[in-house]
């Protein structure tokens, strides 16, 4: 068993004192309580919900999740929902307080969609890569999962649970469908991403990630990489370096002038920019614009 980091601990024990001992208070009366550790769960508890849940996404808008810090109030949150959604290994934080506060009202949706091997090309070979989400096959396996949970919680309400979660999955159907027939004909195979988070996708649309960086968002390029990736660019005649668009574009701007491509968006969807108006599904399918544009797709 994982040893609790004491930072960790001591939140806990911090929520543990604000709730006095006692179980925490329903926060919004008649719904259905479900934390979302990140936004494409928050956006399948909502979708699937719909009016019958509140739910909380444990990241701020804008912010990246790979480095979430729970507050007292989050820890307390935690403890206190009715279903807890989060992907094990994405945020450890979260890890440790469900194992302590929520073990029993939680959804780990590694164990309906299992993670791989980090892709070709990362600097953790030995990691496991959490972007499940990025794959709609994969993501609509979550989404039947969570409506059984739901429905669990709160039979009352189940057949429009099943109902909500038949119409997401027959979307995310589309979706790949789109995938697979928008990305069948292409000049190009070769995607460069600022990090190693489109590997699912890539499998799934028989494409070749080539990321500048690992797993984490914000780790800084091995040079060698960064030139290794330069010559495979010019030799592969790519035309698009990827950034995404919670954290900086300057690698991947000066990557794409060193190699005379341009710079362009391809969001990882690990969170929603505040005030967008965008969803998992309207960035998915910004997403496959911009790979049809940068793969010379007809």
């Amino acid at each position: 068993m994982r040893k609790i980091p004491s930072a960790v601990a001591a939140v806990v024990a911090l929520a543990a004192i604000a709730m006095g001992g006692c179980a925490t208070p329903d926060p919004t009366p008649g719904k259905i309580d479900v934390v979302a550790a990140f936004y494409p769960l928050q956006f399948l508890a909502e979708e699937i919900g719909g009016d019958h849940v509140a739910v909380t996404n444990l990241v701020k808008p804008g912010a990246e999740p790979h480095d979430l810090e729970l507050s007292p109030k989050q820890v307390a949150a935690i403890a206190g929902a009715d279903l807890v959604l989060y992907l094990h290994t994405l945020q450890p934080s979260v890890d440790d307080a469900v194992k302590m506060e929520a073990s029993g009202r939680a959804l780990d949706v590694t164990k309906i969609a299992p993670l791989g091997p980090a892709p070709a090309g990362s600097d953790e070979p030995d990691a496991l890569d959490p972007h499940i989400w990025l794959d709609p096959v994969r993501f609509a396996a979550i989404s039947h999962e969570v409506a059984d949970r739901l429905a669990a919680v709160d039979p009352a309400h189940a057949a429009e649970y099943q109902a909500n979660e038949a119409r997401l999955a027959a979307q995310l159907h589309d979706l790949d469908q789109r995938y697979a027939a928008g990305l069948a004909n292409c000049a190009r195979q070769d995607i460069v991403t600022s990090h190693a988070a489109f590997g699912y996708l890539a499998a799934r649309y028989r494409l070749h990630q080539v990321p500048i960086t690992g797993l984490a968002p914000e780790a800084e390029p091995n040079p060698r990489t960064l030139a290794d990736v330069a010559k495979l660019a010019r030799a592969k005649g790519v035309t698009t370096i990827f950034f995404e668009t919670l954290v900086s574009p300057k690698l991947a701007e000066t990557l794409a002038h060193e190699v005379g491509a341009q710079a362009q968006v391809l969001d990882p969807i690990e969170g929603i920019e505040p005030g967008s108006g965008a969803t998992y599904l309207t960035v998915m399918n910004d997403n496959l614009a911009h790979l049809r544009a940068a793969l010379g797709c007809i």
